[in-house]
C-alpha cells in the first residue's frame, strides 16, 4: 500500500462525512470520486458509520476511505473490521495509539497545542490533525507551533472551521498534507 501520508497528500481535502444512513455512502462515494476527492473520513458520531464505511470499501475501492472520530479501542477495531484505512480522532490517547499500531491501521490523533504537538511526536506520531484548527488560533498558531517543531518532519491535517475560502492558505504551509472539512460534502449529501 503507498505510505498514508502520500495518499493524503494526494488527496489534499479530505471530506468530514457524518452519515445517519449507510445506503448513501456508496453514492457519495462515487459522488466525491467524480469530482476527484479520493479520500473520505467517515465519521463514527453516529450508529451507520461502521456499515457506511464498510460499503464504501467494498464499492468504491478507489476512495481512501477511514474513520473520524474515534474515540476508543473498540470503535477501532470495529472501524479496522470495517475495512477503514486509516482512522482519526479528535485527540491524543496513548491507549489509541498502541492499539492502532498493533493492528496495523494509520491513526492521526488531534492536537491543539505545542504541549500536544511533542507528546505526539514523542509517541511515534508522523501526523497529526491539527483540531480544532480555526478556534484553537489558527494558521497564524499552526504556522508557530511549526516555526519551533517543523524540523520533527511531523505532517499536518488541519480540521475544523476550514472552508472552501480558507483551504488553499493552509494548504500553502509546507507541513500541511491535506485539509479536513465538510463543505463539500453537504451539497452532495442534498442532492443524493
Amino acid at each position: 500500500m503507498q505510505d498514508f501520508i502520500e495518499r493524503f497528500r494526494a488527496a489534499r481535502v479530505v471530506p468530514v462525512i457524518v452519515l445517519d444512513d449507510p445506503a448513501r455512502a456508496v453514492p457519495l462515494a462515487k459522488a466525491l470520486l467524480a469530482q476527484g476527492i479520493t479520500a473520505a473520513e467517515v465519521t463514527f458520531r453516529t450508529p451507520a458509520a461502521e456499515e457506511a464505511i464498510r460499503r464504501i470499501a467494498a464499492e468504491v475501492p478507489d476512495i481512501f476511505v477511514g474513520a473520524g472520530t474515534v474515540l476508543t479501542e473498540d470503535e477501532l477495531a470495529r472501524a479496522h473490521a470495517a475495512g477503514a484505512q486509516f482512522a482519526v480522532a479528535p485527540g491524543l490517547d496513548p491507549a489509541i495509539l498502541d492499539a492502532a499500531a498493533d493492528i496495523g491501521l494509520p491513526f492521526v490523533p488531534g492536537v491543539a497545542t505545542a504541549s500536544e504537538f511533542m507528546a505526539a511526536i514523542r509517541l511515534g506520531c508522523r501526523m497529526v490533525k491539527f483540531f480544532p484548527a480555526r478556534d484553537a488560533g489558527g494558521i497564524p498558531l499552526l504556522k508557530s507551533i511549526l516555526a519551533a517543531i517543523g524540523h520533527t518532519g511531523v505532517q499536518v491535517m488541519p480540521t475544523g472551521g476550514i472552508s472552501q475560502a480558507t483551504a488553499e492558505e493552509w494548504l500553502a504551509i509546507p507541513q500541511v498534507v491535506c485539509v479536513g472539512g465538510s463543505w463539500m460534502v453537504k451539497p452532495i449529501l442534498a442532492s443524493l
